[in-house]
This record gives C-alpha cells, structure tokens and sequence, in this order.
C-alpha cells in the first residue's frame, strides 16, 4: 500500500518535481552513472544531480545548509553524526561495503603485499587525505597494521579525495591505495590485477561500511524517498557488486 501511495504522490508531483540533489563520497562516481540510468527506467522524471567529494567534505557542506536531499557517504561516522545531530531523518544504514586496492602504472611486484610499499623503488604513494576520506584512514590503518607506516609516512602524498588519489596513484606517484571500486570503470581496464592492481589484505583494516540518509531538507520529499528506497533495492545491489563492492 505505502508504494502504490509513492507512485500516486509521484506522478502528481512528477511534473513539478525539482530535481534531487544527493551528496556522494568519491568512491561511487565510477558506479553512478549506472545507478542513475537504473533509477530513471522507474522515475523517468526525476533528476538526480549528484556532488561527488569526500565524505568529511560534503559533511562540512551539510552542517553549513549545502541544499542536498540524500546522503551517500564512505563511511559510518559522518552519517552518524549528522543524525545525531537531527541533519538526518532517517538512522544511517548500510548501502555497500567497500574495500582498499593497491594501483600503479607500473608493474610491481603484489607478492610482497603491504611491505610493497616500503620497496627502495617507491618514492611517492598516493592516499585520500585520512582526516576526510575514510579510504583514506583506512589505508593509514593498513599500514599502521601492517607494520610499515613509520617507514613510508615521509613519502604520502595526500589527495583530496578518492578520486583524485586515482589520478595521483597514475600519474604523480609510484602507487596509491584506493577504493576497489574505481577499477571498475571502462577507462580503467587497461590496469589489469595482477600487474597495476592488487588487493589490500582485508585483515589489516577495518570493513568500509557506506551509509546511506535521508537529509532534514526532503523529510517530506517523495521523490528523494523513492531515489533512497532504490539504493538499498535488489538492483542497486546488483550494480554494486558489479563495480567491486559488498552489500548487505
């Protein structure tokens, strides 16, 4: 009953609907486009315009009245606090579970997995800043656990975000810890696993869980719970895994 009164309240508004407006950490542009596409063959009317930075970034925005609708962010923490603050109406849930990849333009040996990094031929690696990219802190804790951190922390090389810190891994630095996730766009399957990419050990951080909430500004938005609604259906989930991620 609650969908059929979604889809009726949806086709009133549909034609006055503005679009909606949803913050997303970095590490889910390369899988927007598809989630988009999936979406709009349910609600074609409705736009969805995203803002892609880190996590921390797009909190900061939110605290100071950024006009976002849905929050997707890398981690647990900052949609947490944005609830407990009474900037979410609905209690952060997990949308996706991302993991930490090693990447490089260059061929190097994974074999030796953490301890990689500490190889005389790595000058630079590129990570997420840690204090807004949850990536980012998990790949300190990697290393910290890893036992090579104190080793390497002179040659970090900060990004601004996920994103960013894929740009860097291929162009200014020797490697970077990423999410898994960007592999998996088509401009990027020329870096094959094995050769440019391999995967972090998963025991040496702690799971990425994603959040997903609903904001204060679409409390009473159909369109924005339908958009939240299809982020935790069976074929968000699909198109997750196909881009590298778990789900719940």
């Amino acid at each position: 009953m609650k969908k059929i009164l979604l889809v009726v309240s949806l086709l009133i508004s549909g034609a006055f609907a503005d679009k909606l407006n949803v913050a997303i950490a970095a590490n889910v542009s390369y899988a927007i486009g598809e989630l988009k596409a999936e979406f709009n063959k349910i609600y074609p009317d409705i736009e969805i315009h995203e803002t892609l930075t880190s996590s921390g970034k797009l909190t900061a925005q939110i605290k100071n009245g950024a006009p976002f609708d849905i929050f997707m962010s890398a981690n647990m923490k900052f949609p947490d606090a944005l609830y407990a603050d009474g900037l979410a109406v609905t209690k952060p849930v997990v949308y996706a579970q991302g993991s930490l990849a090693y990447l490089s333009s260059k061929q190097l040996d994974y074999s030796k997995g953490i301890d990689l990094v500490t190889g005389s031929d790595i000058k630079k690696i590129a990570i997420a800043n840690p204090k807004t990219a949850p990536y980012g802190k998990a790949a300190v804790e990697a290393m910290t656990n890893g036992k090579v951190y104190d080793k390497v922390k002179a040659n970090l090389v900060f990004a601004e975000s996920i994103s960013q810190t894929v740009t860097y891994a291929l162009t200014a630095t020797d490697v970077g810890f990423i999410a898994k996730s960007t592999l998996y766009s088509d401009k990027m399957k020329e870096y094959k696993k094995g050769v440019n990419w391999e995967d972090v050990d998963p025991k040496l951080y702690t799971p990425i869980n994603q959040g997903i909430v609903l904001l204060k500004k679409a409390e009473n938005n159909p369109e924005a719970k339908a958009f939240y609604d299809f982020m935790l259906s069976e074929k968000a989930k699909k198109i997750l895994l196909e881009y590298g991620y778990l789900v719940p």
